[in-house]
């Protein structure tokens, strides 16, 4: 049987990550690296409550960073996969069994899609003004077409989670790893998935400074 590690990042999430925790650790997934990225808020003190392998970083770094820190230490707790869930409740649990399967049915990472099924609930504005541009972006950046430019919500063999290098700190390393998916020729496959959107999330604003950054990524590397 395979050891399921979560990797949970988490900045300013006091209110949700709880509920989250809970909702993992019912459903029978017992091992969680919880990371808490710099919060100002009582996020770490809600994490110590729990057993769950607690993080944290100092200062906020970002996600890309807390989910570097969190797959490195899944890697040394001896995972088999490693599933990378947002602690603000808008992941479903349920949809978890899914990844793990696509990851044991031999593919090396599992990425969440809104675009497959019927229950996208994705607000209009984000889907066509900056998911669906971003899913283009995403395609020239990194040479992988997927439904699903930027979804946080994946599962990775440990080869996989060997092989790519989560280099961008922040929000860019959604681009990332698909370029280090199609850099090592990695078999991949995308799951559907809901998503329970509570804030409106990533803004146009948000999705120009992952493009600045990836621009900046290309330059210099």
């Amino acid at each position: 049987m395979s050891k399921v590690i979560i990797v949970l990042p988490a900045y300013n999430e006091e209110k949700t990550i709880a509920a989250v925790i809970e909702d993992l650790l019912r459903a029978d997934f017992q091992e969680i690296v919880a990371i808490d990225d710099g919060s100002s808020d009582n996020t770490l003190e809600v994490l110590k409550k729990y057993p769950v392998h607690c993080l944290a970083h100092k200062i906020n770094c970002g996600q890309g960073a807390s989910l570097r820190t969190g797959t490195e230490m899944a890697l040394a707790l001896g995972a088999d996969i490693i599933v990378h869930f947002d602690a603000d409740g808008q992941h479903q649990v349920k949809d978890i069994e899914k990844f793990v399967e696509a990851i044991e049915s031999g593919h090396d990472i599992a990425i969440g899609s809104r675009f497959f099924g019927e229950n996208q609930n994705i607000p209009f504005t984000k889907k066509w003004f900056i998911l669906k541009p971003g899913i283009l972006f995403n395609w020239f950046f990194t040479g992988l077409k997927l439904t699903d430019a930027h979804n946080g919500f994946r599962a990775m063999s440990r080869l996989a989670a060997q092989k790519i290098k989560i280099t961008q700190n922040r929000m860019a390393h959604n681009t990332e790893i698909p370029s280090e998916i199609f850099r090592h020729g990695l078999k991949y496959a995308e799951v559907p998935v809901e998503i329970i959107y509570k804030e409106y999330g990533q803004t146009f604003r948000g999705g120009i400074n992952i493009i600045v950054d990836l621009i900046k990524h290309k330059m210099f590397h």
